[in-house]
């Protein structure tokens, strides 16, 4: 009788147990109600705004990393923004404006190149700050789960300061040559984030590729190398033959650059070759950010 007494009271505990942790009133107790479990993806998915959304201050963060880490015990410190638009200025209006005659669509040169070396230096260098900072990371990777895509994001939105600080000489330079404020410098910012989601595909490709095959890093300077000289940076879209400039319009920063010097100058815009240029590159970032997207579950395990 008394092992009976002992088994059916074992059995009513264990019903009260059961049915407390039915209840939810378990979980309480202990302070958890809900548990996540973070499986990988399998196959192709798409980009997932709602988890960047929920991540956005961890994206802050990373973005002031950026910033700091990348004037950290300088001495000029922004200045270094300037810097390099404006020596290449130099350069190039001694090489090709004086030497080589290259025409400037009416402009004086210095302005004319430095408008689309502005918009330029802000390509190459989000893209090549995103293409390795997956790799750079890795030490974060390996330790705690978050959306691997925050990490090329904040670096191509640590290169927006860059920008900023580079664009008060262009503004100085408007006056210095007479070319005043007008209403075309609003398009700025659209064309600024045109070249930011092309800098992020390309920059999010190539860092998914660098995780597997490190070689990839010496493949950025080169691209960025090529690349400029098939953009107008230094020439102006006329000079190309009529015959070619398709080859040029699927170039996705041939229409931005153009835009830019559009809107700084106060040109008219060539809307033909800025709507390919901006389908170019929205069909580049939607590449880019896929395949990262594919392949960013195997991070962790080969980083």
């Amino acid at each position: 009788m008394l092992k009976l007494g002992i088994r059916r009271r074992g059995r009513r505990v264990a019903r009260f147990v059961r049915d407390k942790i039915r209840n939810g009133i378990w979980n309480r107790y202990f302070g958890e109600r809900h548990v996540t479990v973070i499986r990988p993806s399998r196959g192709w998915r798409m980009l997932d705004l709602k988890e960047l959304w929920a991540y956005r201050e961890l994206l802050w963060i990373f973005i002031l990393r950026d910033i700091k880490l990348r004037y950290k015990q300088t001495f000029l410190g922004c200045t270094w923004a300037v810097i390099q638009p404006f020596t290449s200025m130099v350069v190039f209006s001694l090489i090709f404006g004086h030497w080589a005659k290259i025409p400037s669509d009416g402009y004086p040169y210095p302005i004319f190149v430095y408008a689309g070396l502005l918009p330029w230096t802000f390509f190459i260098t989000a893209l090549s700050h995103s293409a390795n900072s997956v790799v750079a990371s890795s030490n974060l990777i390996t330790k705690v789960y978050f959306p691997r895509l925050v990490i090329p994001l904040a670096s191509v939105g640590a290169a927006l300061l860059d920008f900023f600080v580079a664009s008060c000489l262009m503004l100085g330079l408007m006056l210095y040559y007479g070319i005043g404020w007008h209403a075309n410098l609003w398009a700025i910012p659209i064309l600024l984030l045109a070249a930011a989601f092309t800098a992020l595909g390309v920059g999010t490709l190539v860092s998914a590729l660098m995780v597997s095959y490190r070689d990839f890093r010496f493949v950025v300077p080169f691209l960025t190398q090529i690349w400029m000289y098939a953009t107008p940076v230094i020439f102006p879209v006329g000079l190309v033959p009529r015959y070619w400039r398709w080859a040029l319009y699927l170039n996705p920063m041939a229409g931005i650059i153009d835009g830019f010097r559009s809107a700084f100058l106060g040109k008219f815009f060539n809307w033909d070759i800025l709507g390919l240029s901006f389908c170019a590159g929205a069909l580049m970032f939607f590449i880019g950010v896929a395949y990262f997207e594919k392949v960013e579950r195997r991070f962790a395990d080969i980083i």
